[in-house]
């Protein structure tokens, strides 16, 4: 049977350096789930044209950059993640063979086998942020699970993570004592209302 072998990984995109090959809707749209995630993220589109939302972009979050010209090796430098969105099969495919070759780990949209990386559906409530992978197979699957989740998961789970970030730093004994106390404490989280207190 096969599996979904795919690490998830949170990127900090605020100490990171994003390239975005593409100025139209694919471009706008990986900027946007970039920028929603993380307000701060430094991310450069490379682009001969760009949709005026890209431009509006640029007003709103300073570290957005757009470069007008064409595509070249040199946007690589200095990159640590690549995202190739256009609609250019030929193009995104020399990103892609670019990308491999300066190392730079790279995701090209629609075409799951020439990405390291997927840029999945996202929960989010306050700090609590949860990524759903299908492994490519069924980004509608994956929107299903995200809309079910996001009205699974009470509003207040924020106050919850902060009063247990508290009761985490003031836990003493070694790391194994603190997990447990925490197991303890979070253990009503997982129970059915069937069972018993």
């Amino acid at each position: 049977m096969e599996e979904n072998h795919l690490f998830p990984v949170f990127f900090k995109l605020h100490r990171l350096q994003v390239l975005v090959v593409g100025g139209g809707n694919i471009g706008l749209e990986k900027a946007n789930a970039m920028l929603e995630n993380c307000p701060q993220a430094n991310v450069t589109i490379v682009s001969m044209d760009f949709l005026p939302e890209l431009t509006s972009l640029t007003h709103q979050y300073p570290n957005i950059t757009l470069v007008q010209k064409s595509f070249s090796c040199g946007d690589l430098l200095g990159k640590d993640l690549v995202i190739a969105a256009t609609n250019d099969r030929e193009l995104n495919y020399h990103v892609w063979e670019t990308a491999k070759c300066s190392k730079v780990l790279i995701n090209v949209a629609d075409t799951p086998d020439l990405c390291d990386f997927y840029l999945g559906s996202i929960v989010r409530k306050g700090n609590l942020k949860i990524a759903i992978s299908t492994n490519g197979k069924s980004p509608t699957v994956a929107k299903r699970l995200k809309q079910v989740l996001q009205e699974a998961i009470p509003d207040t789970i924020d106050e919850v993570l902060n009063k247990l970030s508290l009761i985490r730093d003031k836990l003493t004994g070694d790391f194994s004592a603190k997990v447990k106390k925490l197991n303890s404490l979070t253990d009503v989280l997982v129970k059915s209302e069937r069972d018993p207190l």
